[in-house]
């Protein structure tokens, strides 16, 4: 049974929203959905590196809180409520220094004013990179 509010999700069209923003900037891009799961992926390279050429840490939770928070906006109605971060943390695993990572979000609450996800964010060779949790309120579009 999968979580998503619609059937009709469009990766290329996730991807383009964050154009403008940070998602962009950095090159999230959203690749593959599940019944229960999503996943997307950014570059390891000049836009993401700490200044030892290595994946930064913040650029792996950015990843992490891009696609929680899309994750979690797919499972309600777009039209009637938002959903916004309210705390993330994140255990970096492993350094990686070039290439991509993927991001792959999985619901472990879905209630009704919060939901809480995993997200596993692992190299080119799925060994884990980082492990991160995010918390999202659902409010009323009204209120937002």
């Amino acid at each position: 049974m999968s979580v998503w509010h619609s059937t009709d999700i469009d990766l290329q069209a996730l991807t383009r929203l964050g154009d403008n923003g940070l998602p962009g900037h950095i090159g999230i891009e959203f690749v593959e959905i599940g019944d229960e799961w999503l996943k997307a992926r950014m570059p390891v390279d000049r836009r993401t590196h700490q200044p030892f050429g290595r994946l930064h840490g913040g650029a792996s939770v950015a990843l992490a809180e891009t696609v929680g928070s899309v994750a979690g906006s797919l499972t309600v109605d777009r039209e009637t409520s938002v959903v916004v971060g309210m705390e993330i943390n994140a255990n970096h695993i492993r350094p990686v220094k070039d290439g991509w990572v993927y991001g792959t979000a999985r619901a472990e609450a879905l209630g009704r004013t919060t939901q809480v996800w995993s997200v596993r964010i692992t190299d080119e060779h799925d060994k884990l990179v980082c492990l991160s949790r995010i918390t999202l309120a659902v409010i009323p579009l009204q209120r937002a």
